[in-house]
Protein backbone atom coordinates (compact mmCIF):
# COMPACT_ATOMS: atom_id res chain seq x y z
CA UNK A 1 0.00 0.00 0.00
CA UNK A 2 1.13 3.42 -0.86
CA UNK A 3 0.15 5.62 1.79
CA UNK A 4 -0.55 9.31 0.89
CA UNK A 5 -1.59 10.79 4.05
CA UNK A 6 0.31 10.75 7.38
CA UNK A 7 -1.58 12.13 10.72
CA UNK A 8 0.46 13.47 13.33
CA UNK A 9 -0.63 14.29 17.05
CA UNK A 10 1.58 17.12 18.13
CA UNK A 11 2.99 17.15 21.75
CA UNK A 12 4.77 13.87 22.69
CA UNK A 13 4.61 12.50 19.23
CA UNK A 14 5.40 15.14 16.51
CA UNK A 15 7.47 17.40 18.72
CA UNK A 16 10.30 16.39 21.50
CA UNK A 17 10.27 16.80 25.32
CA UNK A 18 11.42 20.55 24.15
CA UNK A 19 8.27 20.97 22.62
CA UNK A 20 10.37 21.25 19.49
CA UNK A 21 10.58 19.41 15.60
CA UNK A 22 14.06 17.88 14.97
CA UNK A 23 15.46 19.41 11.77
CA UNK A 24 15.92 16.02 10.45
CA UNK A 25 12.12 14.90 10.87
CA UNK A 26 11.17 19.02 9.54
CA UNK A 27 12.80 18.05 6.56
CA UNK A 28 11.37 14.43 5.90
CA UNK A 29 8.09 16.25 6.51
CA UNK A 30 8.60 19.21 3.39
CA UNK A 31 9.86 16.13 1.34
CA UNK A 32 7.58 14.31 1.36
CA UNK A 33 4.88 16.97 0.70
CA UNK A 34 7.11 17.69 -2.19
CA UNK A 35 6.30 13.99 -3.27
CA UNK A 36 2.67 15.12 -3.27
CA UNK A 37 1.47 13.43 0.09
CA UNK A 38 -0.84 15.23 2.74
CA UNK A 39 0.37 15.67 6.53
CA UNK A 40 -2.34 16.76 8.59
CA UNK A 41 -1.89 17.87 12.08
CA UNK A 42 -4.31 16.13 14.54
CA UNK A 43 -4.60 17.89 17.69
CA UNK A 44 -6.67 18.82 20.79
CA UNK A 45 -5.09 22.24 20.53
CA UNK A 46 -7.09 25.24 19.28
CA UNK A 47 -5.99 26.57 15.76
CA UNK A 48 -3.74 29.37 17.48
CA UNK A 49 -1.83 26.51 19.54
CA UNK A 50 -1.22 24.80 16.09
CA UNK A 51 -0.79 27.41 13.55
CA UNK A 52 3.02 27.71 14.72
CA UNK A 53 4.01 24.03 13.73
CA UNK A 54 2.30 24.53 10.71
CA UNK A 55 3.95 27.14 9.80
CA UNK A 56 7.18 25.83 10.47
CA UNK A 57 6.18 22.74 8.39
CA UNK A 58 5.01 25.04 5.20
CA UNK A 59 1.97 23.03 5.35
CA UNK A 60 0.12 26.16 3.05
CA UNK A 61 2.70 25.81 0.29
CA UNK A 62 1.45 22.31 0.55
CA UNK A 63 -2.08 22.50 0.51
CA UNK A 64 -2.17 20.51 3.88
CA UNK A 65 -4.76 20.79 7.07
CA UNK A 66 -4.72 21.12 10.29
CA UNK A 67 -7.64 18.97 12.50
CA UNK A 68 -7.68 21.05 15.96
CA UNK A 69 -10.23 20.93 19.19
CA UNK A 70 -9.65 16.86 18.53
CA UNK A 71 -11.35 17.10 15.46
CA UNK A 72 -14.21 19.44 16.03
CA UNK A 73 -13.06 21.51 13.22
CA UNK A 74 -10.23 21.12 9.76
CA UNK A 75 -8.88 23.76 8.10
CA UNK A 76 -7.36 23.93 4.80
CA UNK A 77 -3.83 25.41 5.17
CA UNK A 78 -3.60 26.94 1.60
CA UNK A 79 -6.65 29.10 2.01
CA UNK A 80 -8.11 29.06 5.51
CA UNK A 81 -10.99 27.48 4.50
CA UNK A 82 -12.74 25.39 7.09
CA UNK A 83 -14.09 22.49 5.81
CA UNK A 84 -15.68 21.08 9.19
CA UNK A 85 -16.95 22.65 11.69
CA UNK A 86 -18.30 21.36 14.86
CA UNK A 87 -19.22 23.98 18.14
CA UNK A 88 -21.01 22.85 21.61
CA UNK A 89 -24.66 23.46 22.35
CA UNK A 90 -25.26 26.53 24.06
CA UNK A 91 -27.28 25.12 26.45
CA UNK A 92 -24.61 22.75 27.96
CA UNK A 93 -22.56 25.51 28.33
CA UNK A 94 -23.72 26.75 32.13
CA UNK A 95 -23.98 23.03 33.53
CA UNK A 96 -20.89 21.79 32.49
CA UNK A 97 -19.62 25.07 33.86
CA UNK A 98 -21.53 24.95 37.40
CA UNK A 99 -20.92 20.94 37.71
CA UNK A 100 -16.47 21.85 38.04
CA UNK A 101 -17.20 24.60 39.93
CA UNK A 102 -18.94 21.67 42.52
CA UNK A 103 -15.13 19.91 42.31
CA UNK A 104 -11.99 21.42 44.81
CA UNK A 105 -9.31 22.56 42.91
CA UNK A 106 -10.65 22.14 39.08
CA UNK A 107 -10.84 25.19 36.43
CA UNK A 108 -12.74 25.04 33.74
CA UNK A 109 -11.37 26.73 30.13
CA UNK A 110 -12.06 27.41 26.20
CA UNK A 111 -10.50 29.28 23.63
CA UNK A 112 -10.60 32.98 22.05
CA UNK A 113 -8.54 33.87 20.01
CA UNK A 114 -4.68 34.08 20.62
CA UNK A 115 -6.21 33.95 24.53
CA UNK A 116 -7.40 30.66 26.73
CA UNK A 117 -10.56 32.11 28.89
CA UNK A 118 -10.41 30.49 32.16
CA UNK A 119 -14.00 30.34 34.24
CA UNK A 120 -12.64 29.16 37.56
CA UNK A 121 -8.97 29.31 38.95
CA UNK A 122 -5.96 29.15 36.94
CA UNK A 123 -4.62 26.33 38.32
CA UNK A 124 -1.17 24.40 37.40
CA UNK A 125 -2.75 22.73 34.54
CA UNK A 126 -3.95 25.02 32.91
CA UNK A 127 -0.92 26.87 32.98
CA UNK A 128 0.62 23.74 31.74
CA UNK A 129 -2.04 24.43 28.39
CA UNK A 130 -1.04 28.05 28.22
CA UNK A 131 2.28 26.96 28.21
CA UNK A 132 1.93 24.12 25.34
CA UNK A 133 -0.14 26.89 23.14
CA UNK A 134 1.68 30.02 24.05
CA UNK A 135 -1.44 31.40 24.35
CA UNK A 136 -2.17 33.69 27.48
CA UNK A 137 -4.92 33.10 30.14
CA UNK A 138 -7.81 35.81 30.77
CA UNK A 139 -9.84 35.23 33.61
CA UNK A 140 -13.17 35.71 32.90
CA UNK A 141 -15.73 36.05 36.28
CA UNK A 142 -18.55 35.86 34.34
CA UNK A 143 -17.36 32.65 31.98
CA UNK A 144 -20.80 31.30 30.29
CA UNK A 145 -21.78 34.66 30.08
CA UNK A 146 -19.13 35.95 28.14
CA UNK A 147 -19.43 33.21 25.80
CA UNK A 148 -21.10 34.44 22.90
CA UNK A 149 -19.10 32.62 20.60
CA UNK A 150 -19.35 29.73 18.84
CA UNK A 151 -17.21 26.98 21.31
CA UNK A 152 -15.74 23.96 19.83
CA UNK A 153 -14.59 22.99 23.20
CA UNK A 154 -14.23 22.87 26.73
CA UNK A 155 -11.53 21.73 28.53
CA UNK A 156 -11.47 21.12 32.55
CA UNK A 157 -8.01 21.15 34.05
CA UNK A 158 -6.96 19.51 37.28
CA UNK A 159 -5.74 16.90 39.66
CA UNK A 160 -5.92 13.53 38.05
CA UNK A 161 -8.20 12.24 40.88
CA UNK A 162 -10.37 14.46 40.92
CA UNK A 163 -11.10 14.90 36.96
CA UNK A 164 -11.81 11.40 37.72
CA UNK A 165 -14.54 11.85 39.68
CA UNK A 166 -15.88 14.52 37.86
CA UNK A 167 -15.60 13.05 34.08
CA UNK A 168 -17.99 10.26 35.99
CA UNK A 169 -20.56 13.11 36.60
CA UNK A 170 -20.48 14.65 33.27
CA UNK A 171 -21.18 11.24 31.82
CA UNK A 172 -23.77 10.47 33.78
CA UNK A 173 -25.43 13.96 33.11
CA UNK A 174 -24.25 14.54 29.02
CA UNK A 175 -23.71 10.62 27.68
CA UNK A 176 -26.28 11.39 24.89
CA UNK A 177 -25.23 15.23 24.43
CA UNK A 178 -21.45 15.25 24.86
CA UNK A 179 -18.28 13.73 23.89
CA UNK A 180 -16.87 13.70 26.98
CA UNK A 181 -12.91 11.91 27.70
CA UNK A 182 -9.25 12.28 29.12
CA UNK A 183 -6.56 13.49 26.83
CA UNK A 184 -4.73 13.13 29.41
CA UNK A 185 -5.17 12.50 33.15
CA UNK A 186 -5.25 16.28 33.67
CA UNK A 187 -7.46 17.10 31.15
CA UNK A 188 -10.70 16.32 30.78
CA UNK A 189 -12.52 17.14 26.95
CA UNK A 190 -15.47 18.21 26.82
CA UNK A 191 -17.10 18.16 22.91
CA UNK A 192 -19.63 18.07 20.70
CA UNK A 193 -21.36 14.36 20.24
CA UNK A 194 -19.88 12.11 17.92
CA UNK A 195 -16.63 14.15 17.82
CA UNK A 196 -12.85 12.84 17.84
CA UNK A 197 -9.86 12.56 15.15
CA UNK A 198 -11.21 9.03 13.73
CA UNK A 199 -14.91 11.17 12.92
CA UNK A 200 -13.38 14.23 11.26
CA UNK A 201 -10.60 11.94 9.37
CA UNK A 202 -13.64 10.19 7.99
CA UNK A 203 -14.88 13.65 6.45
CA UNK A 204 -11.66 14.85 5.11
CA UNK A 205 -10.77 11.44 3.13
CA UNK A 206 -13.94 11.68 1.64
CA UNK A 207 -13.44 15.54 0.51
CA UNK A 208 -9.89 14.01 -0.66
CA UNK A 209 -10.70 10.38 -2.29
CA UNK A 210 -8.79 8.94 -0.38
CA UNK A 211 -9.50 5.93 1.83
CA UNK A 212 -7.79 5.10 5.64
CA UNK A 213 -5.91 1.91 4.01
CA UNK A 214 -3.85 5.24 2.19
CA UNK A 215 -3.56 7.05 5.87
CA UNK A 216 -0.94 6.73 8.95
CA UNK A 217 -1.99 8.15 12.07
CA UNK A 218 0.69 8.51 14.76
CA UNK A 219 0.20 8.91 18.38
CA UNK A 220 0.79 8.66 22.13
CA UNK A 221 -2.56 9.58 23.92
CA UNK A 222 -5.68 8.76 24.88
CA UNK A 223 -7.20 10.94 22.44
CA UNK A 224 -5.59 9.59 19.38
CA UNK A 225 -7.18 5.83 20.13
CA UNK A 226 -9.73 6.39 17.69
CA UNK A 227 -7.70 7.60 14.84
CA UNK A 228 -4.98 5.14 15.25
CA UNK A 229 -7.57 2.42 15.11
CA UNK A 230 -9.48 3.96 12.21
CA UNK A 231 -6.05 4.48 10.15
CA UNK A 232 -4.48 1.65 7.26
CA UNK A 233 -1.72 1.92 9.54
CA UNK A 234 -2.06 3.15 13.59
CA UNK A 235 1.41 4.07 14.95
CA UNK A 236 2.19 4.30 18.18
CA UNK A 237 4.62 6.23 20.01
CA UNK A 238 7.32 4.26 22.42
CA UNK A 239 6.73 7.27 25.22
CA UNK A 240 2.92 6.29 24.32
CA UNK A 241 -0.12 5.13 26.81
CA UNK A 242 -0.20 1.36 27.37
CA UNK A 243 -4.04 1.41 25.56
CA UNK A 244 -2.40 2.95 22.64
CA UNK A 245 0.50 1.00 22.39
CA UNK A 246 -2.18 -2.04 22.13
CA UNK A 247 -4.35 -0.76 19.70
CA UNK A 248 -0.89 -0.02 17.37
CA UNK A 249 -0.34 -1.92 14.26
CA UNK A 250 3.34 -0.61 15.04
CA UNK A 251 5.61 1.37 17.66
CA UNK A 252 7.97 3.56 16.49
CA UNK A 253 10.66 5.33 18.64
CA UNK A 254 9.97 7.46 21.51
CA UNK A 255 9.35 11.58 20.17
CA UNK A 256 12.59 12.55 21.52
CA UNK A 257 13.99 9.57 19.06
CA UNK A 258 12.70 10.50 16.17
CA UNK A 259 9.97 8.55 16.00
CA UNK A 260 8.26 9.95 12.92
CA UNK A 261 11.10 10.28 11.31
CA UNK A 262 11.38 6.48 11.63
CA UNK A 263 8.15 6.34 10.23
CA UNK A 264 8.58 8.05 6.86
CA UNK A 265 11.65 6.50 6.35
CA UNK A 266 10.02 3.12 6.82
CA UNK A 267 6.61 3.82 5.13
CA UNK A 268 6.74 6.67 3.52
CA UNK A 269 10.44 6.64 1.70
CA UNK A 270 10.00 6.86 -2.27
CA UNK A 271 12.43 4.08 -3.32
Amino acid sequence: MEYQMLVLDLDGTLTNSEKKITPPTKKALIEIQEEGKKVVLASGRPINGVLPLAEELELKKYGSYILSFNGARITRCSDGQLLYNRTLPRDVLKPVYDITCSYPGLDIITYEGPDIISGIACNEYTEKESYINKMPVVHMDDFTGHLTFPVNKLLITGNPAVIEEAMEDLKKRFHKLLNIYRSEPYFLEIMPQNIDKAYSLQKLLSSLGLTADQMICCGDGYNDLSMIEYAGLGVAMENAQPIVKDSADFITRSNDEDGILYVIEKFMKET
